[in-house]
């Protein structure tokens, strides 16, 4: 620890120096956040620190511990710098040779590369890899540099310089009118500018007023928030500490759920390291300003990242959305003036400042400035975090960096928003992404989730799925939400079950209106999306399960059967002993057969058959044929 810095120039000092120690070292960058430790990442730290000991290579050689470089099906990811060489999956049996080979004789390992799916060609740069490639990792990119324990990682890549230039050379009013200018929009929801909350704050007539980071990011396959924690939590300290001065603000807080250990623990550590260089505190570099951070860990309910819950949450009560008469921004914790923006937003911030709000207006589009963060999952063949360009078309996302869609499928749908977003079908693939185009197709931003779909997904069971999370979630504070989402849920349950009726449809939209119109807060407001999405886009499949009762993508159990096919069954007894139920009938040289009266469609007869058999057929809506007498197999098919 250099000590307390108590001006700029100590600031600028203490770089310089950081620097000139690092020069001519190399640098190894080992993934270790949530993710990396579930694939044996720490295993693989411990193991190079160990390796480079036994050779000596201390002074020359330096391990670090970082958070998610992003591509996160590849972890545990390792980059030899500057050199950038990117081997991925490593494990621990792999480091030896990796520092014996790469390190000392600077030769690299095919076995250890990413590879090229198309070309099958082995990729050496990380820059080089077709993931990274079409990406522009402004906010999330610092993450393959960092150790989160150091702070003196963060400053000698230029951290807390957009501090210092706001403290030493710009006035609270300037700071602010450059976040406006620069047209920074809200990543946590529906995009609303962060310049005009912050004034808004600012403009209150309370003495007392706060500032908040919302970590509660609770969107089921969602972690943009969390790797932002994990791996940078300077980042969103630097401009948390920076709005804290725009707006005139003396104490903030970091709202992070509970489930999110690493990242509270992370987040914890910083804040101490910069209050021990006095970048939090009295007198922050000597610029007179005050400002300190405390941590609230959240119990994990969904609806406590609204921002009126949330507060009321870090007041000590239950975590229940209010009525807001008068928004958060002006009455928010203790009644008094509170800005709330999330992770992402704070961690623009530094950039908007630090580089200008001309250099920050030249990336994105007209409404929708700088980068966004998305976590692409579901049927993709590259998942993780990927951080694009605003105005970046989704097909650019999921063909260029997330590889398409695997096994030959065909897409079919991509749910952007988190559970309260919509579904956007394949003709929309070309759409910009920004908070305005999303808007208008029915979906929004949301924080980031991106959740693919391929053909063979059900688009009314998929609605049924995120109004479930999102009924469950709700507090039930008001009418609206808890009863409308419940019976919104109940019309799509009989509709799976093939109880579904003509005018279940339209009685699904009246209800979703409803419950928009009428809801206290933005999860009830939002909620019915997935379902008024999927029957703007999808209204054949909901037709199918009514009238037809058939899933088309032979997805819901009630609609479904298992089939074994007589003239492919080869009589191998493979679905006969796997099936848990005890449903298939044959023996030994018979063909078998599916007591459907006993089958619970749970679908192993249809994984466990041999695929060059593939005799087990899975049906919906056509009727499953009478089972043959004892039949036996034809020798000749047998021996085939």
């Amino acid at each position: 620890m250099a000590g307390r810095l108590t001006s700029i120039v100590d600031l600028e000092r203490l770089r310089d120096e950081i620097l000139a120690k690092r020069q001519g070292r190399r640098f190894i960058s080992v993934s270790n956040g949530s993710d990396g430790r579930t694939r044996g990442s720490w295993e693989v730290i411990r193991a190079f620190v160990d390796e480079i000991e036994k050779q000596g290579l201390e002074k020359e050689v330096e391990v670090k511990s970082t958070g998610c470089h992003g591509f996160c099906q590849m972890e545990p990811i390792v980059l030899i710098l500057p050199e950038g060489i990117c081997y991925v999956q490593v494990k621990p049996e792999h480091v030896s040779e990796i520092i014996s080979k790469t390190l000392i004789q600077n030769e690299i390992i095919e076995q250890f590369l990413y590879r090229d799916p198309v070309t099958g060609q082995g990729i050496t740069h990380e820059s080089e890899i077709p993931f990274y490639k079409g990406q522009a990792r402004l906010v999330l990119g610092n993450n393959r540099f960092i150790d989160p324990w150091h702070i003196d990682d963060y400053i000698a890549l230029g951290g807390y310089s957009a501090l210092a230039k706001a403290l030493d050379k710009m006035t609270p009013e300037q700071v602010l009118d450059e976040v406006k200018r620069a047209n920074v929009r809200g990543r946590g929801g529906s995009g609303f500018p962060a310049g005009i909350k912050w004034e808004t704050t600012r403009n209150a007539p309370e003495k007392i007023k706060y500032v908040i980071v919302n970590a509660d990011e609770g969107d089921p396959g969602a972690y943009m928030d969390r790797g932002l924690l994990e791996g940078n939590p300077h980042g969103v300290l630097e401009g948390l500490i920076i709005g804290a001065y725009a707006i005139g603000v003396h104490e903030g807080f970091v709202y992070v759920r509970q489930e999110y250990p690493l990242a509270t623990e992370n987040v914890i550590h910083a804040i101490e390291q910069a209050e021990e260089y006095g970048l939090l505190g009295e007198n922050i570099l000597g610029s007179g300003f005050d400002f300190t951070v405390t941590v609230h860990r959240g119990a994990g309910a969904f609806v406590s990242g609204e921002s009126s819950a949330l507060m009321t949450a870090i007041e000590g009560k239950v975590g229940e959305p209010r009525p807001k008469y008068i928004h958060t921004s002006v009455k928010g914790i203790w009644e008094r003036p509170s800005n709330l923006n999330n992770v992402e937003t704070w961690a623009n911030v530094p950039l908007a400042i630090g580089r200008s709000a001309d250099w920050y207006n030249s990336i994105g589009t007209e409404g929708s400035k700088g980068t966004k963060i998305f976590s692409l999952v579901g049927k993709v063949k590259n998942t993780g975090l990927v951080e694009v360009p605003m105005g970046t078309s989704l097909r650019d996302i999921i063909y260029d960096v997330g590889g398409g869609i695997p096994n030959g499928r065909r897409f079919k749908a991509v749910q952007t928003g988190g559970p309260s977003g919509g579904c956007i079908p394949e003709q929309f693939l070309d759409t910009p992404v920004d908070f305005d185009q999303l808007t208008e197709l029915g979906s929004m931003m949301g924080s980031g989730g991106m959740i693919v779909m391929d053909e063979d997904t059900c688009m009314v069971d998929v609605a049924r799925y995120f109004l479930n999370f999102l009924s469950e979630e709700s507090c039930g504070k008001c009418i609206p939400c808890r009863e409308g989402l419940r019976q919104m849920l109940n019309i799509l349950n009989r509709i799976i079950e093939a109880n579904g009726k003509e005018g279940d449809i339209e009685l699904l939209e009246e209800l979703s209106e409803v419950v928009i119109d009428a809801s206290l807060c933005a999860l009830g407001g939002t909620a019915p999306n997935p379902v008024l999405t999927t029957i703007k886009y999808f209204r054949n499949e909901y037709e199918a399960h009514i009238k037809e009762k058939r899933c088309p993508a032979k997805v819901c159990k009630p609609l479904i059967s298992y089939y074994i096919q007589p003239d492919k069954c080869q009589a191998c007894l493979i679905c006969l002993r796997n099936c848990p139920a005890g449903a298939i009938h044959g023996g030994k040289g018979l063909i078998h057969w599916i007591d459907q009266e006993k089958c619970t469609k749970c679908g192993v007869c249809l994984e466990v058959c041999p695929p060059r058999f593939d005799a087990v057929a899975k049906l919906s809506g056509e009727p499953v044929p009478p089972p043959l007498p004892e039949t036996k197999v034809i020798r000749k098919r047998v021996a085939q």
